[in-house]
C-alpha cells in the first residue's frame, strides 16, 4: 500500500512538473508581441486570402520521419489554387525579392558562385524593402534596443551581412549558403534532406513549376486550420524528398518576414532563439538558430489560430 502511495505521488509530481515546463514554454514574450504587432499593422504589402491569393488545405498530413522519400498524398490539389502574379510583379519588393529565387546552388555541398549581377540583385532588394514602413518601423525599434547602427546605409550592410553572407554549411567544398537562400529559397543536404524553403512566394512558384507537391496541412487535432489563415504547417515533396514538417507565414510581404526575422535575431545573442508570440490571431512560436554574423535558419511554428490561445 505504501508502494502505491509513493508511485501515485510519483505520477502527480510528474504531471504537475510536465505542466509546469509546459506552461514555461508557452510564455509569451510581450514586448516582442507588441513590436511585430505594430509591424503586422504596417505591413500594406500583405496579400488577402481569398481576394489576392486562395489556397485548399484538404486533408491532413501523416507521419513522416526525417530523410524520408515517400510520404502518402493527403491533398490531390496544389495548397494555392490562385494567386495575382499581376501584384506580384506590381508591388516592388515583391518583384525584387522573386529575382532572387533563381541565384542559388539547391544541394549543400556545392560551392555558391555569386556575380556581380547576383550581387546588384542583393542590392536593389535590400533598397526596396527598406523604404516601406514595415522595414523603417523595425530600424526604429532596433536602434532604441541598441542593436543597430543609425545610419541607414550601415543598417543595410549589416542586414547584407546577416542574410546575405554566403558562408559553410556543409564542410565539404566551398561556402555553400546563406540566410537567405536557406530560408526563402531551400537547400537539401546530401541529397536526402529538404532544408529550409519557408517562404510562401517560393511555395507557389515551385508547385506552378512542378517541383514541389503538397501532401497535405500539419495540425493538432483541437486546432484545424483555416483557407485565410496566415501561417500554416505543411508536408510536401520538393525534387523527389519529403519535408516531414515546413512551416511558413502565408500572404505576407518579404519586408515583414525579414523585419521579423532580424529583430529576433538582433536582439538575442543565443546560437538558437525560440520566442513566442501572439500576433494578429495568431499564437506563434518564431525561432531563429544563428551561424555565426548571418542567420542560419528562421521560421514560424503555428501554435493556434483564430485566438484559441486567449
Amino acid at each position: 500500500m505504501v508502494c502505491g502511495t509513493r508511485f501515485g505521488t510519483l505520477v502527480i509530481l510528474l504531471t504537475v512538473a510536465q505542466s509546469l515546463t509546459n506552461a514555461a514554454r508557452q510564455t509569451v514574450d510581450q514586448e516582442l508581441s507588441t513590436i511585430l504587432e505594430e509591424l503586422w499593422k504596417l505591413d500594406k504589402n500583405r496579400f488577402t486570402a481569398g481576394t489576392d491569393y486562395t489556397i485548399s488545405l484538404q486533408g491532413k498530413a501523416g507521419y513522416v520521419t526525417q530523410g524520408s522519400t515517400y510520404a502518402r498524398d493527403y491533398a490531390s490539389k496544389p495548397l494555392f489554387s490562385y494567386v495575382d502574379e499581376v501584384k506580384l510583379e506590381n508591388i516592388t519588393t515583391y518583384s525584387t525579392f522573386m529575382k532572387l529565387l533563381d541565384n542559388y546552388e539547391l544541394a549543400t555541398g556545392t560551392a555558391e558562385s555569386v556575380t556581380a549581377e547576383e550581387v546588384k540583385e542583393n542590392n536593389a532588394f535590400l533598397d526596396a524593402i527598406l523604404e516601406t514602413e514595415v522595414m523603417k518601423k523595425a530600424h526604429t525599434y532596433l536602434v532604441g534596443k541598441g542593436q543597430a547602427r543609425v545610419d541607414k546605409k550601415q543598417f543595410k550592410t549589416d542586414l547584407y551581412e546577416i542574410w546575405f553572407r554566403v558562408y559553410h554549411r556543409d564542410r565539404n567544398g566551398g561556402a555553400d549558403s546563406s540566410g537567405f537562400e536557406h530560408v526563402f529559397v531551400g537547400e537539401t543536404k546530401f541529397g536526402r534532406e529538404i532544408m529550409g524553403l519557408h517562404n510562401w512566394v517560393q511555395f507557389y512558384l515551385q508547385e506552378k513549376a512542378k517541383q514541389l507537391d503538397y501532401k497535405g496541412y500539419k495540425a493538432s487535432r483541437n486546432d484545424l486550420p483555416d483557407a485565410d489563415d496566415h501561417v500554416v504547417n505543411t508536408q510536401f515533396s520538393w525534387h523527389g524528398l519529403i519535408k516531414p514538417v515546413g512551416s511558413a507565414f502565408v500572404g505576407v510581404s518579404p519586408e515583414f518576414e525579414v523585419a521579423i526575422f532580424t529583430i529576433l535575431f538582433l536582439t538575442s545573442t543565443q546560437k538558437s532563439t525560440h520566442a513566442v508570440v501572439n500576433l494578429d490571431e495568431y499564437q506563434l512560436e518564431l525561432v531563429v538558430y544563428r551561424h555565426g554574423r548571418s542567420i542560419g535558419t528562421a521560421y514560424p511554428k503555428l501554435l493556434s489560430s483564430n485566438k484559441r490561445h486567449v
